[in-house]
């Protein structure tokens, strides 16, 4: 092939061995208010944490009962005293990026459906505030309490039901992680069509309830094609169910579309069906490097045209994420280097040699156009799993020893990366790196600002300047990682008012007392 002739099959060093959603070293925390705040140290841990949210940022509680030891009980003697946590909770008070940090008191950790209810149906009698919480991976802090909300942890709800081979339906509880999930599909023949970074520690419910996207929509499309069906707890304890094995139900309202991506603000996942399409025989993995981030839209179009069917992803990374990951993390090899841009695309079908043809074929002509500068093709599953690596580390190497305020929104393509640039002119010698990487095949954006540690005059750099320009442009300040409690000041620049005041109306139908998730996605 003449992408092989021109280019010699590198080999790229073996990985190491790393935990994927490693609690980062956050020194200092920023509020939504522009607040600089301080930290302390956790003990025995050495890891700084952030001061109580709801001081730094000045919540005002809600009108919600207090916890008292009656409450403990009537909770031991639902689910027994191992399933009731009063002590050791940072973790579930903590959210991922440590910006966050929450004063519950109690962790519940139900072990079905009508354990969820129980506990949902008495805290709405005693107006007790409640957040449901799956792998805590979540970038927004949507998922963990802001003053003193019960835990409501689904990580007993993990199982696997069932994986149909000839239909490709799978169901599946809310807390089962997202890669022991995948693992049972693969071994049916199938495969989950959701791929993220933190898929060893993430839950498919979680992943539903914030419409989570990763590196497959461009071939799969996003949840609420994939979710057939949901079983729902509302905040009064009645368990919706929303169930279906098929592709084409069409009675009624869609009310399954209400939890998902509603950040369990609505009621709480249980359970879903999952359509999975078959595994491929073929995958083949790209990493080529380009001058121009017209060059990238150029080849994103020919990846289009030529690849097609079997297309399954389509990623970009700029030169200073790139160089950050493999800075921090001395393991990776990245095996091509020197260029302003890179691009990941893998296809995946069903006759590895028609695969590995057409790949060829496409980049040998993106070189001879001069689009492609240089680049790897490997169909070997080990060194396939080597180059997803490096996109995977590019988030985590941009958090490991600075602060980063991380910005997750969608563009119009044509005009997808000129707000990096607009941003480092912007943030100037206050910002240490500015760069941005996402997923090109979905208009999806990762912006990413980091800077020694945060401060005042950088913050008011970036906020609300990222989410003006984002709506000028008729984007969206949230692709996927959702609103949570970071954005909800900010929902205003993709949604109108009238939009925002039917989603208050719903809150109240569906939780008229609010116990559900406060504090998050609406003010």
């Amino acid at each position: 092939m003449r992408f092989q002739r021109l280019l010699q099959m590198r080999r790229l060093a073996t990985s190491a061995s790393a935990t994927l959603m490693r609690a980062p070293k956050q020194t200092t925390h920023h509020s939504t208010m522009g607040t600089s705040l301080s930290v302390r140290t956790m003990a025995g841990s050495g890891a700084a944490i952030p001061e109580l949210t709801q001081i730094t940022d000045n919540v005002q509680r809600g009108n919600y009962a207090t916890l008292n030891d009656a409450d403990v009980a009537h909770f031991e003697k639902l689910l027994g005293t191992n399933h009731v946590l009063t002590e050791d909770l940072e973790g579930y008070n903590i959210c991922f990026l440590k910006r966050i940090r929450g004063n519950s008191k109690l962790v519940l950790k139900p072990g079905n459906t009508e354990e969820v209810a129980a506990i949902m149906r008495y805290c709405n009698e005693r107006k007790l505030a409640v957040v449901p919480q799956g792998g805590n991976t979540g970038l927004v802090g949507g998922s963990v309490p802001i003053c003193d909300e019960i835990v409501l942890s689904l990580q007993r709800l993990n199982k696997v039901l069932s994986v149909d081979e000839v239909t490709g339906i799978a169901i599946v509880e809310s807390g089962c992680i997202l890669e022991n999930f995948d693992q049972r599909a693969r071994d049916a023949g199938l495969t989950v069509p959701l791929d993220l970074g933190a898929k060893a520690s993430c839950h498919i419910g979680g992943n539903v309830s914030t419409n989570a996207g990763g590196v497959r929509v461009v071939r799969y499309g996003n949840l609420h094609g994939s979710v057939l069906g949901v079983e729902a707890v509302l905040a009064n304890g009645q368990v919706l169910d929303l169930m279906s094995n098929f592709k084409k139900d069409n009675t009624g309202y869609h009310l399954k579309h209400l939890f998902i991506g509603s950040e369990g603000t609505l009621g709480v996942i249980t359970k879903l069906s999952m359509l999975c399409p078959h595994s491929s025989k073929a995958v083949n993995v790209a990493f080529i490097g380009l001058n121009s981030f017209d060059d990238v839209l150029k080849t994103f179009v020919s990846a289009k045209r030529n690849l097609g069917e079997i297309l399954s992803s389509c990623e970009l990374i700029d030169e200073r994420a790139l160089n950050t990951a493999l800075q921090q993390f001395k393991f990776l090899n990245a095996p091509i280097s020197g260029f302003p841009f890179y691009m990941l695309i893998e296809t995946s079908g069903s006759n590895g040699d028609h695969d590995e043809e057409k790949i060829n074929q496409f980049i040998g002509d993106g070189m001879e156009r001069g689009e492609i500068q240089d680049g790897t093709v490997t169909g070997d599953p080990g060194k396939v799993q080597e180059i997803w690596k490096i996109r995977e580390m590019v988030p985590l190497g941009l958090i490991e020893k600075s602060f980063c305020f991380k910005y997750d929104i969608s563009l119009p393509l044509r005009d997808f990366y000129d707000i990096v640039d607009v941003m480092r002119e912007r943030c100037g010698s206050l910002a240490t790196v500015v760069c941005g990487y996402g997923h090109l095949g979905d208009s999806n954006l990762h912006l990413n600002v980091s800077c020694d540690e945060f401060n005042d005059e950088i913050y008011k750099r970036v906020e609300p300047f990222v989410y003006e320009y984002t709506s000028k442009l008729k984007g969206s300040i949230s692709a996927e990682h959702g609103i949570g409690f970071l954005k909800k000041d900010y929902l205003h620049y993709s949604k109108n008012s009238v939009a925002i005041d039917w989603m208050r109306d719903m809150k109240k139908l569906l939780d008229p007392k609010g116990i559900l998730n406060p504090y998050k996605v609406l003010n």
